[in-house]
């Protein structure tokens, strides 16, 4: 008698879904794997980014999308289904942190002082977007960032990445793909050592 194989059921496909503030620090542990996984930072720096991530969801016009693993029904737990991918961000102001490095770096580059205010007036800074390992390669990433930029009131959307040779990574291809262009590139954020790209691109997408 011939052995006769199980038909391969494919995983079901992950669902985008808008995160409230509620759903991220409840999940804050699962989303932070996910950026660690990612980003392949050395166990326990999750640790150390919690407390941030967890202030950002009180600036203004934070707003977050997250991508998540259904059942075999199709149903999707916000509090228990498996996330595979995490983006978020908030509208940028003068008194934060990124906006004041961003700023410095623009007067050093040149730019003119009015081009900068005009850039920096109103914008949303795209400051997360990590897609596990195991879900990378199938757009989820493209998904995620149209979701989350689809119905922002700002005028642009700025964000920053790590320089890579060639730009020849998977965040890179997908910035490009979208249309971002280069606002500063090489640039070092204080307190670290690695070369940034800032780029950004006018809204709506």
């Amino acid at each position: 008698m011939t052995a006769v194989k199980p038909k391969h059921t494919p995983a079901p496909a992950p669902v985008v879904v808008d995160f409230s503030v509620a759903d991220l620090r409840y999940r804050l542990h699962d989303v932070l794997s996910v950026y660690v996984a990612a980003m392949d930072y050395p166990r326990g720096t999750e640790n150390h980014r919690a407390p941030m991530w967890t202030e950002h969801t009180t600036r203004v016009g934070w707003q977050a999308v997250a991508a998540l693993l259904p059942d075999d029904s199709g149903h999707v737990d916000l509090r228990t289904s498996p996330i595979v991918a995490i983006a978020y961000g908030y509208r940028g102001a003068p008194h934060q942190w990124w906006h004041q490095q961003v700023h410095t770096g623009l007067r050093r580059s040149g730019r003119p002082e009015q081009a900068t205010r005009e850039l920096l007036a109103d914008y949303f800074e795209l400051t997360e977007l990590h897609v596990h390992p195991s879900a990378q390669g199938a757009g989820l990433g493209a998904i995620l960032l149209h979701r989350l930029l689809e119905n922002r009131p700002e005028a642009a959307v700025l964000l920053s990445t790590p320089e890579v040779s060639g730009e020849d990574n998977r965040a890179w291809r997908l910035y490009r793909r979208v249309g971002f262009d280069d606002v500063i590139r090489n640039f070092v954020f204080a307190g670290d050592t690695r070369p940034f790209a800032i780029l950004g691109r006018r809204l709506p997408l």
